[in-house]
């Protein structure tokens, strides 16, 4: 007991928290419910400690976590022969075209051409255990590439011969898969949704640009170029020095050539011939392969009588490759090398899920599946760190890869191991033969492969007609990433588009609506011709029936509803239908988006300055002695504008379209408070009423309930919550209902009977004694109270209402279902008040006059 007054004591003396607050309006409340015949219900509060308890893991979850993150379990024990077969086919594909890339995109990545085979096979060897997309290749990409070299070159020029590029590299894709990993086990997969589109698309365009110049001297065998550099400068000189192009030009060119005239032909093929298209697709996905090894046949023809030594070659080979897994080995993790590769990690991390998740999504919405985002980050992150100890880099999605795989018939995440097998082949078989292989070729693919990357005219087109400014945003990521760094093209896309995200979020578009009557109008069968009634009616079982006309009249006219419009007509309604005010001094409001800090103070204004011009004062002279005002508060004075502002009516009610909103911040309550502490000087003594609809959170009905929200207020003086108008949004309670619950319905039936009986023994008794006091019968403003439903109805319609529960707390009726329902409470109420101030001035007037002639 004594910690309980303690408690007590506490929440009221360091709190201000009074032990019995609301208690008493909360009664009241259920007075009036129990009234009205509908059985009392009060919502359930929300509390940290059941929030707590909901997050408790169970066995079921648990195990279901686990499963999730091995979804091949769900299933491996389906396989068969059907899906083996098809997987093999598209595996075996995708090892070869995967083979070439591998290589090109390595040295891109400023690493041996070995490094390539080792990151592809880990990718496909893993992919399988963790991934939800049957279409997706893990391996090395151009960007991915792009940024491991620029960060290698970055560090080797720094810190020269300190670390080398495996290391770098290694520590680099290590720290990146341990990330990826922390995010995918914590299900942190939609972070990735704060990342918009545009910053992606521009830094996309800006790497294959940037890529393309760094692969462009080598295709043309111009040296002497630090493709590094800012892609600007980079095509600068390589124009500068066109006179010193060799040899490679010959098979970097041609080789550019031939990849797009396989494209073409095998395009027009699959469109002429359609019962080839799956060959003509495939052959089309083997080009790179096919292009690779035509060269590699030139080079080996021109260079098998020819020492290996590069003095003697005649252009640019990739040369000596070690078979085998030889870097294998854990990854260098030296405090001092972590320190210069972390700033580069966000941006790797960014591109490496952006590009995979882009992907996967992509062909999951094409072929009906769903992909996970954050399962799709674990076996990312699962590659890349297992892909360290064998020696890889930074891997992701391949768009190319994943394209080759479909259209061979993929048929689950299994052909990856396929693949597998090819890149263990070359490993271990066909390193002699990638010493042959020209490199101007392999830039001849890489520019060709990029080239499919950049956003197409008719793509930025469509950005302008969608939003002019994200079209903007692009534009500066491009030349940011041209003229500066891709790093920084990222980062300032995403700067720039949470700038535009906030700026419309602050400068929200919330609008007074009006209300206008609709109702269906279908086309019907008369006034058309007969041929056409021939056609289009058909008769089944001596019944006509026609397909774009309803069977039932009740479904095409008669049904008059009511619609909610913007009264500035500032949207695409027709001009001509007048919308206008539910009742005069009743508002609706609704907000375009979510209310928070950021926009509060500009919908409060919006809206406090709208309601003020659009009524009056209800007393025009509040007796404030000038001395007392502030220096801001204007004084009424009688003048025409004055008398014309007498015509305008008295405000009532506000009600708020919660429809956009979920949870409100301390700043967005305090802001709603403040409204109505400012609106209730205005029309003091009276008070006027909040009414909310559409809210439905639990979270943000409690909090605005905690500071006064939800509820009539209560009067001073009143035995009643204020002058309102008891009314619910009801329906039934049994359906569905056990033997059981019709007896308690049945034993509360017999109850309110019983309460009203002794209800009606009560008013009667109280109407005598009017009567007999004031020598007639009550007055018909007794008709305002609430009646009681056995005043109005029999004992069969009392029965049938006791069998209704109401939708929402009886505790807070001013938080509505919809519009319609909060209107319908509002407009009640403000009638009602009205009435009530007429019969106040009509007896002012009376009593006035008496004296007149007295």
């Amino acid at each position: 007991m004594s910690f309980y007054r303690l408690a007590t004591t506490v929440r009221k003396r360091v709190f201000h928290v009074e032990p019995d607050a609301g208690l008493k309006e909360k009664a009241l409340l259920e007075k009036d419910a129990k009234s009205a015949i509908v059985a009392p219900y009060v919502e359930e509060e929300p509390s940290i400690k059941k929030w707590f308890l909901g997050m408790r893991p169970t066995r079921s979850g648990t195990f279901n976590y686990i499963q999730s993150i091995f979804p091949f379990t769900t299933w491996i024990t389906r396989y068969n022969l059907t899906w083996l077969l098809g997987d093999s086919i598209a595996g075996l594909t995708v090892g070869f075209v995967v083979v070439p890339q591998a290589i090109a995109y390595a040295i891109l990545a400023e690493l041996s051409p070995e490094y390539g085979l080792y990151t592809s096979f880990t990718g496909a060897a893993l992919y399988w255990l963790f991934g939800t997309s049957k279409d997706i290749v893990i391996g090395t990409t151009a960007v991915g590439s792009l940024l491991i070299g620029g960060v290698i070159v970055t560090i080797e020029n720094e810190h020269p011969g300190k670390y080398s590029a495996e290391e770098i590299a290694k520590c680099l894709t290590f720290l990146s898969g341990v990330i990826l990993i922390f995010f995918g086990l914590f299900r942190l997969g939609w972070i990735i949704e704060l990342i918009p589109y545009i910053p992606i698309s521009a830094f996309v365009t800006s790497a294959s640009i940037t890529i393309i110049g760094t692969q462009l001297p080598v295709a043309l065998g111009i040296q002497g170029i630090n493709t590094r550099r800012s892609p600007y400068k980079v095509y600068s000189e390589t124009f500068k020095k066109l006179s010193d192009t060799q040899l490679d030009a010959a098979i970097g060119l041609t080789s550019i050539l031939l990849l797009y005239v396989i494209r073409e032909v095998c395009a027009r093929l699959e469109v002429r011939q359609p019962a080839k298209k799956k060959l003509w697709a495939t052959l089309s996905s083997l080009r790179l392969t096919f292009t690779i090894l035509l060269y590699t046949f030139i080079s080996w023809l021109v260079h098998r009588t020819i020492p290996h030594d590069k003095s003697y070659w005649k252009f640019k080979l990739v040369g000596k490759i070690e078979s085998g897994f030889k870097h294998a080995g854990s990854p260098s993790l030296d405090v001092d090398l972590i320190k210069l590769v972390a700033p580069e990690l966000p941006a790797i991390i960014i591109i490496l899920i952006i590009e995979h998740i882009a992907i996967a999504k992509s062909f999951g919405r094409r072929y009906g599946y769903t992909v996970i985002p954050s399962q799709e980050i674990l076996a990312q992150g699962v590659s890349n760190a297992i892909g360290t100890l064998l020696g890889g880099y930074a891997c992701t999605g391949s768009f190319g890869a994943s394209a080759v795989l479909t259209k061979a018939g993929v048929c689950t995440p299994l052909a990856g191991l396929f693949s597998a097998l090819v890149l263990i082949l070359a490993l271990y078989a066909l390193t002699g033969v990638f010493y042959y292989i020209p490199k101007a070729a392999l830039a001849g693919l890489i520019i060709h492969a990029v080239s499919n990357l950049m956003t197409a005219p008719s793509a930025l087109y469509k950005y302008w007609q969608l939003s002019p400014l994200e079209l903007l945003i692009w534009v500066i990521g491009v030349m940011v990433g041209l003229f500066d760094s891709l790093e920084n093209s990222i980062y300032t896309t995403i700067v720039l588009s949470f700038v535009l995200l906030l700026v419309r979020m602050a400068r929200p578009h919330g609008v007074f609506l009006g209300q206008i009557k609709v109702k269906r109008i279908v086309r019907s069968e008369e006034g058309e011709g007969k041929e056409q009634e021939k056609e289009e009616i058909s008769s089944v079982d001596g019944k006509i029936f026609r397909p774009d006309v309803p069977t039932s009249s009740t479904e095409a006219e008669g049904i008059v509803r009511e619609v909610f419009l913007p009264m500035d007509k500032q949207d695409n309604s027709n001009p001509r239908v007048e919308v206008v005010m539910p009742y005069p001094g009743v508002f609706l409001y609704r907000f375009d988006e979510a209310l928070n800090y950021i926009n509060a103070a500009r919908h409060i204004d919006h809206m406090l300055s709208y309601i003020t011009a659009h009524t009056r004062r209800t007393t025009l002279d509040d007796h404030i002695p000038t001395k007392d005002r502030l220096w801001s508060d204007t004084i009424a004075k009688t003048s025409p504008s004055s008398k014309a502002s007498s015509s305008k009516p008295l405000l009532r009610a506000i009600i708020l379209d919660c429809s956009a909103l979920n949870h409100l911040d301390i700043t967005a309550i305090q802001s709603l408070v403040d409204a109505r502490n400012t609106l209730d000087r205005y029309v003091a003594p009276s008070v006027v009423e909040w009414h909310f609809s559409g809210l439905h959170n639990r979270w943000t009905r409690q909090a605005l309930a905690i500071v006064g929200f939800g509820r009539p207020s209560l009067s001073t003086g009143e035995d009643g919550p204020g002058k309102w108008c008891p009314a619910y949004s009801v329906a039934s309670s049994l359906a569905g209902a056990t033997e059981r619950d019709r007896r308690v319905a049945g034993a509360r039936r017999k109850e309110v009977e019983e309460r009203d009986e002794e209800s009606r023994r009560g008013d009667g008794e109280i109407a005598t004694a009017k009567d007999d006091r004031d020598g007639g019968a009550v007055d018909s403003a007794m008709d305002l109270e609430p009646k009681h439903e056995g005043e109005s109805s029999n004992k069969e319609e009392a029965s049938e209402a006791s069998d209704l529960e109401p939708v929402y707390g009886i505790d807070r009726p001013f938080f509505h279902i919809d519009l319609t329902d909060a209107v319908d409470t509002a407009v009640r109420d403000a009638k009602r008040n009205d009435l009530i101030l007429e019969r106040a001035r009509a007896a002012v007037a009376e009593e006035s006059s008496g004296e007149v002639s007295t």
